[in-house]
Parts: C-alpha cells; sequence; structure tokens
C-alpha cells in the first residue's frame, strides 16, 4: 500500500464514508467492520461522522461490538471506548443498576451480551447477571433437553425388543396395537396386560462414541456459543456418548469439565477478540482417541485469523483418519449467517458438511451423524443449504 492510499484510507476510517469529494478509497471487509464498530457508538451525527450509527436492537448486538472493538484496537483503546459506549449509549443503566436488569425480557441475545459484558460489572449487579442467565438456560434446557436426549440415545438397540421395558424405553405404538382387545370402553382407554420395548445395550466406555463441539467464541458467534454449551450440557448427560465442548478465539478454553453446570460454562466464555480456529482444531485432534468412533462438530462463520491453508490440510487428515467431521456455520434461531465464503467452500471440498442450523434441527442432526448416515443427504431432506465447493 502507497503512503497515498494509506493517508486515504485513514481519512476514509475518520469520516465515517467510503467514498466523498475529498477521499476515495475502497475499504477492505476488515476496514468496513472497524467503521461499523465505530459508528454504532460515534456516529450519532453530532460528532463530525457521517450518518447514524447505535448499540440499540438495529444494530449488531453488544457482544458482537465488544469482540469487534477487542480484534481491532489494544486494550488501553478498547478500556476508552468501553468507557464511551456505557456514558453515551445507556449501557451504564444496565451494568449498575441490577433492579433494571431483572425486569428487562431475557432471550439468548441478551444472555450473550451479559457474558460479554460480565467482566466489567460491578459485584451487585453480577449475581443479577447470574440469575438471568440461569432462568434463560432453565427455559432453553426444558425447551431442548428431551428431544436432544431422545434424538441421541444410541444406546438403544431397535432391532430387538423386550417385554419388560424401562418406562422410557416403552415402544407405545406396539404396545398399544398388542393391547386392543384390553380396551375399557366405559373409561375410553386401554389396560396394557403386555408392555413392549427396546432392549438396551449395554456399553463399555471405551466403546462409546465421542463427541467434541469446538466452538468459535468471537463475538459475531455469541448466540451461537450460548446454544453450543447447551446442548454440551444435555449431551454430557447421556451415558451413551462422551462429549467434550472447548471454545476458542486466539486462545483455547477447555470447559468440558464444568458440563454439569451450564451457567458455569457460559461464564467461563470470553466473547471476542480474534480467532485461531486451526490452533483449535488442533488442540481437539490431539484429545480425539478412536477416531473412528469420534465426531468432530465445529461450529465458526470460518474467518480465519490464522492459518487458512493448515486448517484445511488438518481437517482433511481427519476426516482421511476416520473423524465424521461437520462444521456449523452458525447454531441460531436467525437466518442466513455471515461466513467467509472462499475458506467455507475449500472446507467443502473436501466433503466435510458446511452448513447452519436452528437448535431445533440439531438433535436430528446430531442424531444423524452418530448414525454416520449421509449429513448431506439430512440436510437437503431438512430444506437446508450447504455450501458447495463452488460457492
Amino acid at each position: 500500500m502507497t503512503e497515498d492510499h494509506e493517508r486515504s484510507r485513514r481519512w476514509t476510517l475518520a469520516l465515517g464514508v467510503e467514498e466523498s469529494d475529498d477521499v476515495s478509497y475502497p475499504l477492505s471487509e476488515r476496514d468496513r467492520r472497524m467503521a461499523q464498530a465505530l459508528a454504532a457508538l460515534y456516529g450519532d451525527g453530532n460528532e463530525g461522522k457521517k450518518g447514524r450509527g447505535g448499540l440499540g436492537g438495529s444494530a449488531p448486538s453488544v457482544a458482537k461490538w465488544l469482540g469487534d472493538i477487542r480484534e481491532f484496537f489494544p486494550t488501553p483503546v478498547v478500556q476508552v471506548i468501553q468507557k464511551d459506549a456505557f456514558e453515551r449509549k445507556g449501557l451504564r443503566q444496565m451494568l449498575l443498576e441490577p433492579e433494571f436488569l431483572a425486569t428487562v425480557e431475557a432471550d439468548v441475545n441478551l444472555v450473550a451480551d451479559l457474558v460479554a459484558l460480565r467482566g466489567v460489572m460491578p459485584e451487585k449487579t453480577r449475581e443479577t447477571a447470574r440469575a438471568v442467565i440461569a432462568k434463560v438456560v432453565a427455559e432453553l434446557m426444558a425447551r431442548l433437553e428431551a428431544k436432544t436426549a431422545d434424538a441421541i440415545r444410541g444406546a438403544l438397540d431397535r432391532s430387538r425388543r423386550t417385554t419388560r421395558p424401562r418406562f422410557a424405553d416403552i415402544d407405545w405404538p406396539r404396545t398399544i396395537h398388542a393391547n386392543l382387545r384390553h380396551y375399557q370402553a366405559a373409561h375410553r382407554t386401554i389396560v396394557p396386560e403386555r408392555l413392549i420395548g427396546f432392549l438396551r445395550q449395554q456399553r463399555r466406555i471405551v466403546d462409546l462414541d465421542e463427541v467434541i463441539l469446538c466452538v468459535d467464541q468471537s463475538g459475531s458467534m455469541a448466540s451461537s456459543v450460548v446454544y453450543a454449551s447447551i446442548f454440551a450440557a444435555v449431551m454430557a448427560s447421556l451415558p451413551v456418548v462422551a462429549t467434550k465442548l472447548v471454545c476458542f478465539d486466539t486462545a483455547i478454553v477447555d470447559l468440558t469439565e464444568e458440563l454439569a453446570d451450564p451457567v458455569e460454562v457460559l461464564f467461563g466464555v470470553q466473547l471476542g477478540g480474534g480467532t485461531d480456529i486451526n490452533r483449535a482444531v488442533a488442540y481437539c485432534a490431539d484429545r480425539i482417541e478412536r477416531p473412528a468412533n469420534a465426531h468432530l462438530v465445529l461450529i465458526t462463520d470460518l474467518y480465519e485469523g490464522g492459518d487458512a491453508s493448515a486448517l484445511v490440510d488438518r481437517l482433511a487428515r481427519l476426516t482421511v483418519s476416520g473423524v465424521n467431521v461437520v462444521v456449523l456455520l452458525a447454531l441460531t434461531d436467525s437466518g442466513r449467517p455471515s461466513y467467509d465464503p472462499q475458506l467455507s467452500a475449500r472446507v467443502a471440498a473436501l466433503g466435510i458438511p458446511v452448513f447452519a442450523c436452528t437448535p431445533d434441527q440439531f438433535p436430528d442432526l446430531m442424531a444423524t451423524a452418530l448414525r454416520r448416515e449421509d449429513v448431506h443427504r439430512w440436510a437437503a431432506d431438512s430444506d437446508i443449504k450447504t455450501i458447495r465447493a463452488e460457492d
């Protein structure tokens, strides 16, 4: 980049525009994200910048915004920007008044924001934040736990049946059909004399499938981190799979030992910062004990801050070794995610499924993966668009 180009770039960022009568310099994707992060706080039309900005509902979430500023600026500058955000955009009210926090409508996005901001919360607000997070986690567990457990309970051998099943293993359609002659008209019900159910397999620990959820904790992935933590906690409670949870940005946090408490898991996450996917995948690869029984679910938008070519090579080696690799660009209720199309296509060219899915679709995805069925076909049947090698 020439000196004139660099000067033009800086003026473009300072003015908050990409083209003007005085400046014309095309910003890179990184520069545009930097400009948007600054405009969200300072671009209100009154401080010399053009256009309007804000950290409200129509702007990027607080978690993503904090992640962006941590990525683009050194720590002293981040501290100044955060202070300005608290003063200018009313975030101080949420941080300093637990009574206010207790009255807001809590959802996944609020949980992500609270996790991102917890480092600057006063102690009196932190306990309220933990209570709010616990409430949302409980609601998500109630919504997702049963379906996940039913889908993943691979220890049920459905080819073998028993007349003395556990309650959870009763095959109700077959039981009802076998007991139709015992229909009680007066009570409008069937009194079953014979139960039919599935016979559980007895599986040794060493035979269990390994599932590693490797989750990008950069700010843009905040909601996905919340959902992944919930699913990891549910799966860890099932005796039929061995589950690990690894979160990463440029650092790696192994939260496997915390999975008994999903709230504690979320408090162990540090949203924001850069991204080194290759390093995280290397960490997970070193902890895979039986590749033929292993499933790596990599949840990331594939904006790699590390070595992209090394990442592709590493994923290729894992696939060849027998590891079942799936890449989720997002695990959220929202629509089409933002992702790196070039790297996504390179990963897809390895035959690895690359797509986004909703939390409600995730249990069926995991069941398909654990059975080692065709995930591409499952996605097509579920009306999910996967990334193609030529995309």
